[in-house]
């Protein structure tokens, strides 16, 4: 009887314990669904997150809890009883538990909620980034953040690899990028165009495949103390997804209003447990991205001109164009392929220790074009050879010129290995991160046009041979005629290995401290070209790295931080934080952070605020780049120009100095407001100042030296502004609910601080290296103020989104243009409309039209003063003028330094999601 009773019981046991599928719905007070909820089992690393319905699967056992969170609600313990479902109520407020993957507070302290914080922080969501319908993260955030700003350049060539991105106006560089709270590697490429970026460098965040992220969160204040370098502008900090119990496949296609730019898309996003406590949740995505050309048409009297152009027979121009009009140029968004990989996971050993990790690689492969090279502008008198190459060798009418291509190949990788622990109140976390960015080029469709010979070598007697007739050595052209039509120019690569040691403790109900410390090592590589891609002229297009411009380049630093949070009370939070950076190669820093918040009317209204200094340390890209470049000269000219690196011999003899620190000095002010549950408001204040901000300057002209260019710390600056954000949800419409949003940044200020920093030979040349080029390129070329203005609807099975993006004007100062005139974009609104069909539970179709209204950017030439209205008012002189900066009509939408936004037009999105 005693066996048959133990039988029972452990039968009993068994099926009492063991795993089991539990579903259920999260919801707010409201009704309304919560997405992106995190569903972890506790004291494991089990979880789920919620899908855009707010439901979720999860495997647990009869006994164990469910802990349900999410940024600004209060948390939530359900324990697994012997039903299969569970909902959940969940409420908004200050009193709510913060995530502990929520690391970007504002303190290094031990965590608050975001509705706490003494600082603006936006959170985007899976879904809010899907909901755009963009291909990539970065053009996501672009419609989602008004202080985001980000285009593709013009002129791509290696740009064209990832572009630009800035927050509050202030370039790539003074943004860090975090996964999962670690540093991101930076790009291997400096941006040395003349466009919006000039000078910078960033993280590649448009590589982060966007199925892999739970959620984005931004905050928009500096934070150098927090974080140490690069940190001036803000911190984005990309969490990844943790979902183990369901997963999904995407299908995406797309194509613009006007046939082109086709995009296909696959990606896969699944986990799984992983023994009892682990799991593992992985993501790979393909793409693939076709060309998109939107070039002008090409002014033949213009080509004609000796200023303007190239000086041609006028009927030599008017036949290839007769057959050409836009000349053959391509300008628009190049060729793209990608193939991303990610995966995250974490073992929970205990309830007080975690193993985590994550990794990533991106693979991007990029096909962009050069300015297409005219029969009159690469004539066959100047290089008859070329109708061998480029013609049939034989009739003259075969030649119609050549377009040199320029192929980007990017491997961007990523990883981090990190412990944590909770003993006796103490939060520890050590970790170690690695990452990398390589960029190899190569060069097609080109040739080397350097008159360069050599010696016709007797392989017997190891002389050059001699001519019967003249007695003279037999030589031959290395290039020309005999030149390749491919290019391997070299590259550049970027990598680092950072160590982080944090600990924080909640003391008492009143202060919570945190320190720590960061070692840092970093890796610059750039690589040589083959021979004839340098050579003399070198390729034509793109100059290849010489052996004296290559090198392997490295430096080291360590950090160490204090912070305190003071509760004075329930109501009024005092913030403060140190640190302490050190630098092999330059020296070290000291920068310190205080910051604010007080509730009033029972959290209801919440004023804040923080003053902060700041640093940045040169890159070592801007340190040790040092290129020939072709370069865009007024009417058509494309000249191969240097860029000296800040340590080289040539700059000392200049008086350029060696590069320091950036450094900064950061306020913002600002209250949210949040009457009800449905309703909220922030506005924040922000003001900038940076000492000592490293520019790549103008062109110099030293004479026999030639035109030169170099990084230095050229300049002080301010900026300021004010970012809002507004939101109303849940109003009834209908059998369907409505949520309405508004939000936008305004600059107020955008300007130099103090003189202009020119060596001195520079100013005894009586040039500069801050032209008005720069001027505007820096502080005009993104958008003055932006406005995102929507609305989401659902009803039943269908979700509405219909949103206007306001895009600004901006300001330009062309190269070649008068003085007395400035380029000006139009402000313009953008409308994009999305539908969601919720077809099963496991299949949703979208379709995305970006761009509704087919709007294009727009620009207007502005006077500067009275000889710019006459000089408007001119029309032979206006075109000329107009020719100057589009060269001649080829970039007449976006002229050659840059825009305010997409110039493709209206784009059509169709994806298809399947969730198992």
């Amino acid at each position: 009887m005693k066996k048959v009773i133990l039988f029972l019981f452990l039968t009993h046991a068994s099926f009492l314990f063991a795993q089991k599928e539990i579903t259920g719905k999260v919801t707010e007070t409201s009704g309304t669904a919560l997405p992106g909820v995190n569903v972890l089992v506790k004291g494991t690393s089990v979880g789920v997150s919620t899908d855009f319905e707010g439901s979720f699967k999860i495997e647990a056992k009869e006994g164990e809890t469910l802990v349900f969170s999410y940024l600004g609600f209060g948390t939530v313990e359900k324990m697994v009883d012997q039903g299969n479902v569970i909902d959940v109520i969940m409420s908004d407020g200050g009193g709510g538990q913060v995530l502990e993957d929520v690391t970007i507070v504002g303190s290094r302290a031990a965590p608050r909620s975001n509705v706490t914080s003494a600082l603006p922080i936006d959170v985007l969501s899976s879904k809010d980034l899907v909901s755009t319908g963009q291909n990539t993260f970065d053009k996501a955030l672009q419609y989602k953040i008004p202080s985001f700003n980000t285009v593709q350049t013009p002129v791509n060539d290696a740009t064209s690899l990832l572009d630009p991105y800035e927050i509050r106006n202030m370039g790539p560089s003074r943004t860090l990028i975090l996964i999962n709270g670690k540093r991101k590697n930076m790009s291997a490429l400096v941006y040395t165009q003349t466009s919006p970026g000039r000078g910078e460098t960033g993280a590649d965040i448009s590589a982060i495949p966007t199925d892999a992220i739970e959620k984005v969160e931004i905050l928009r204040d500096g934070a150098s103390a927090q974080y140490g370098s690069d940190a001036i502008a803000g911190v984005m900090n990309i969490i990844l997804k943790k979902n183990t119990t369901f997963g999904s496949a995407t299908l995406r296609t797309g194509i613009t209003s006007e046939g082109d730019g086709e995009m296909y898309g696959i990606s896969l996003n699944n986990g799984s447990t992983v023994g009892q406590k682990g799991f593992i949740n992985y993501t790979v995505d393909f793409s693939k991205v076709e060309l998109a050309n939107r070039p002008g048409k090409v002014d033949a009297a213009a080509e004609a001109d000796s200023n303007t152009g190239f000086g041609a027979d006028i009927n030599v121009v008017n036949a290839f164009l007769s057959k050409y009009p836009d000349a053959g140029n391509v300008n628009g968004s190049p060729e793209t392929a990608a193939a991303k990989f990610l995966v995250n996971g974490g073992v929970n050993y205990s309830e007080t220790t975690q193993l985590y990790y994550n990794a990533a690689y991106v693979y991007k492969k990029v096909n962009s074009f050069a300015n297409y090279r005219t029969p009159y502008w690469r004539t066959l008198n100047d290089y008859p050879y070329l109708l061998d190459i480029f013609g049939d060798g034989v009739n003259q009418s075969s030649y119609v010129g050549y377009v040199p291509t320029f192929i980007g190949d990017l491997n961007d990788y990523n990883a981090t290995l990190g412990y944590k622990s909770k003993i006796n109140g103490w939060n520890t976390d050590v970790s170690i991160t690695t990452g990398g960015n390589k960029q190899i080029y190569t060069v097609e469709n080109s040739h080397n046009r350097s008159d360069i010979v050599s010696y016709t070598i007797d392989p017997l007697t190891g002389l050059p041979k001699l001519d019967p007739n003249t007695l003279l050595p037999i030589t031959s052209n290395v290039y020309r005629e005999n030149s390749p039509i491919t290019f391997k120019p070299g590259g550049t690569s970027f990598n680092h290995i950072v160590g982080n040691l944090d600990i924080s403790k909640v003391l008492s109900d009143e202060i919570s401290i945190g320190f720590g410390s960061e070692f840092r090592t970093e890796n610059f590589e750039i690589f040589e070209g083959d021979k004839a891609s340098y050579d003399g002229l070198g390729a034509d297009s793109f100059q290849g790295n010489t052996p004296d411009n290559s090198g392997k380049f490295n430096r080291y630093n360590l950090g160490a931080y204090f912070d305190v949070a003071y509760d004075v009370n329930k109501d009024f939070l005092i913030n403060g934080t140190v640190r302490y950076e050190d630098y092999s190669d330059f020296g070290n820093a000291t920068v310190w952070k205080l910051s604010s918040r007080y509730k009033l009317l029972d959290d209801k209204l919440t004023f804040r605020g923080s003053l902060s200094t700041g640093f940045r340390a040169p890159s070592l890209h801007q340190i040790y780049t040092q290129k020939s470049q072709s370069t865009f000269a007024a009417g058509g000219a494309i000249v191969i120009t240097g860029l000296v690196n800040n340590v080289s011999a040539s700059a000392r003899t200049k008086g350029v100095p060696k590069l320091k620190a950036e450094k900064s000095d950061n306020l913002t002010l600002g209250f949210g407001f949040k009457p009800t549950s449905n309703f909220n408001l922030t506005v924040d204040y922000y003001n900038i100042k940076i000492t000592d901000r490293i520019i790549l300057g103008d062109l110099i002209d030293f004479g026999p030296d030639g035109q030169q260019a170099f990084f230095v710390n050229g300049i002080g600056s301010r900026t300021e502004g004010i970012d809002f954000v507004a939101g109303y949800k849940n109003i009834q419409l209908g059998s369907g609910k409505l949520a309405l949003n508004l939000s936008g940044n305004y600059t107020t200020a955008n300007r130099t601080a103090g003189a202009i920093n020119n060596p001195a030979s520079v100013k005894a040349s009586g040039q500069t290296i801050f032209s008005d080029i720069q001027r505007a390129l820096l502080f005009t070329s993104r958008p003055k103020f932006k406005y995102i203005f929507g609305g989401d609807y659902e009803i039943n099975k269908f979700g509405f989104s219909l949103n206007n993006t306001v895009f600004g004007p901006t300001k330009f100062k062309n190269a070649g243009m008068s003085d007395d005139l400035r380029i000006e974009f139009l402000t313009k609104i953008v409308t994009d409309l999305g539908v969601n069909y919720s077809a099963t539970e496991k299949l949703t179709l979208a379709l995305n039209v970006n761009n509704l209204l087919n709007v294009l950017p727009e620009w207007q030439f502005k006077a500067e003063n009275a000889d710019g209205e006459a000089l408007i008012n001119n029309p032979s002189g206006i075109k000329e003028q107009f020719n100057l900066i589009t060269f001649n009509g080829r970039y007449s939408q976006m002229t050659y330094d840059g825009y305010h936004f997409s110039q493709l037009g209206t784009m059509f999105n169709l994806s298809l999601n399947y969730k198992f």
